[in-house]
């Protein structure tokens, strides 16, 4: 009787075996012959400075534990690929209003980024010009226990923009 039960759950095991699924960073847009990734400062086109630094920081720390790859913030010579991010983008808008101290009581922080992976030989190995995130803080309105939630509201940012640029890279069809 459990001979019935355990040939059908096996068949279909060996099944879904073939059926595409794959370990992380199998179906990569990197060649395997890339061991070394460089990942130097973002460069902006914004007024603004300060989102380069976490932005890159994040992406280093999100390749660095999800690859087997050597990520390093430096380009030189001996880098397999290079991994370029330009900030296109950015803005804070003000999204509650409170009344009573007739201050803006949220932000949302708006973030476009263009992202190019180019081999050693130049050749383009990954690219996505239109990476849009945002990130929705809150205002402190009560000065003696002041407290900026913009930092965090950038790391968080910085984290998911992270995750998904090195999802895209590792894991895309």
């Amino acid at each position: 009787m459990n001979r019935i039960f355990i040939l059908p759950a096996l068949a279909a095991m060996l099944m879904l075996a073939g059926c595409g699924y794959h370990t992380v960073g199998a179906a990569t847009h990197l060649p395997p012959d890339v061991k070394t990734l460089a990942v130097p400062v973002f460069s902006t086109r914004t007024v603004n400075n300060g989102m380069e630094t976490p932005m890159t920081e994040a992406v280093i720390r999100e390749f660095d534990t999800r690859t087997r790859l050597r990520v390093t913030p430096k380009t030189d010579e001996n880098s397999d690929a290079v991994l370029h991010g330009t900030i296109l983008k950015e803005s804070i808008t003000p999204l509650t209003y409170n009344t009573a101290t007739q201050q803006s009581s949220s932000y949302l922080i708006t973030v476009t980024v263009a992202v190019t992976v180019n081999g050693r030989n130049g050749k383009v190995l990954y690219q996505n010009q239109n990476y849009v995130y945002r990130q929705q803080y809150q205002a402190t309105t009560n000065l003696p226990t002041f407290l900026e939630e913009d930092p965090a509201a950038v790391q968080r940012l910085s984290r998911d923009f992270a995750r998904q640029l090195v999802a895209d890279v590792l894991e895309s069809f």
